[in-house]
């Protein structure tokens, strides 16, 4: 029986590479709702090359309330979350709702309200399935250090959560791969007048502006570290980034005996959404392998002076309740400010630092507050733009 997959920023990045995966799978996968932001023209494409799916543009009037209802009524097997920034938050919630499993590219939905999503999915016995490089090969590295397989072979939730308290014991920390961005070599004097377009080059990676610069300003890692420490348990001190210029490892896991296990792959979105859409199988795949000829791979320690993003999310994490809620509201507000040209690149860092001084304690296990805190922060940030 076919897999039923929703595919949710079906004109992005995440989007185009889910949709190849399926066209290439079409035996396995039929594809039964589409969404989009704004894109009609290629919306209305995707619905000829996919006649059975449900089409919804979620950036006009009623869009938002139109996608949720139909994530609701149609019930897919799997959702795939590529939406950008929080409005992907929503979504997440209702395709949980809903029954599907998630695959989820969509960081914002963990960052902002990760204890509400997970408790949610445990509820309704729903698997949420990083799409992130880093943290996909996260998960996949964790499976095999359960004797039975985690992923693969769980039965029973019950069975399920004592395994996965028995890996996090296993582990002594999670070691995440940047690229360091296009400015990992400028000095933090030349960071201080780089340009939209410099910042909008990434060296690896094909991405949307937003996602871009965040990799750029190192943000993305930022939000990646408290998705970790969400998704797989982990204190933010055990969550660790290195520089990797060739994204080839995507994420490494150090065991309590210091030994280090690594996922390679090329730097393709296609791998980690394979993986995801055929969870918990692990089947063949026609996309390149990794070549070891002439492969060279460099490893460095952040400069966190140069990237001050980083920091600031080890600290959210610390601090839990809604800052992590508030770091991904004020980047949000100051990387659109950024992208008007309105502030400087460094003024990303100041922006998004000035509003976690503010308090931030509050229930994050309720949607309402956290939209709430959202609003508050987006406020704030965009009352210190200069």
């Amino acid at each position: 029986m076919k897999k039923r997959i929703a595919v949710l920023g079906a004109t992005g990045s995440i989007g185009k590479s889910s949709l190849d995966i399926i066209s290439r799978n079409s035996e396995n996968f039929e594809v039964v709702l589409l969404c989009a932001g704004s894109n009609s023209k290629t919306l209305k494409e995707l619905s000829k090359q996919f006649p059975s799916a449900a089409c919804v543009l979620a950036g006009e009037e009623g869009g938002k309330e139109k996608l949720l209802s139909s994530i609701l009524d149609i019930k897919p097997d799997i959702t795939i979350n590529g939406i950008s920034g929080a409005a992907g938050l929503e979504p997440s919630l209702a395709a949980i709702k809903a029954g599907s499993h998630l695959a989820l590219a969509n960081k914002e939905t963990i960052v902002m309200a990760g204890r509400l999503v997970m408790n949610l999915a445990n509820e309704k016995n729903v698997r949420i399935i990083p799409v992130d490089s880093e943290h996909s090969a996260v998960f996949n590295l964790l499976k095999y250090f359960s004797k039975e397989h985690l992923a693969e072979t769980r039965r029973r939730r019950e069975r399920r959560e004592e395994e996965e308290k028995e890996v996090v014991e296993t582990i002594s920390e999670i070691i995440l791969t940047a690229s360091g961005g296009p400015f990992r070599n400028l000095s933090l004097e030349e960071m201080q007048n780089v340009t939209v377009k410099e910042a909008l080059a990434h060296p690896t990676w094909n991405m949307g502006p937003k996602i871009t610069i965040d990799s750029a300003s190192m943000a993305n890692k930022g939000l990646e570290i408290i998705e970790a420490c969400v998704f797989f348990d982990m204190p933010p001190e055990k969550v660790k980034v290195v520089i990797h210029p060739q994204s080839i490892v995507h994420s490494m896991v150090r065991l309590c005996n210091g030994v280090v296990y690594a996922q390679l792959s090329k730097p393709d979105m296609r791998h980690p959404i394979h993986d995801a859409i055929y969870w918990p199988e692990t089947t063949p795949s026609a996309l390149e392998p990794v070549s070891f000829d002439f492969l060279t791979l460099e490893f460095s320690r952040p400069d966190t002076e140069k990237f001050p993003m980083l920091n600031l999310a080890w600290n959210a994490a610390k601090l839990a309740a809604l800052y992590p809620c508030a770091y991904n509201a004020a980047n949000e507000t100051a990387v659109a400010a950024f992208l008007e040209q309105k502030i400087k690149f460094t003024d990303i860092a100041k922006i998004t630092e000035h509003v976690l001084q503010a308090d931030w304690n509050g229930n994050c296990l309720d949607l309402e507050t956290v939209l709430e805190a959202d609003l508050k922060a987006r406020s704030l940030a965009t009352s210190l733009l200069f």
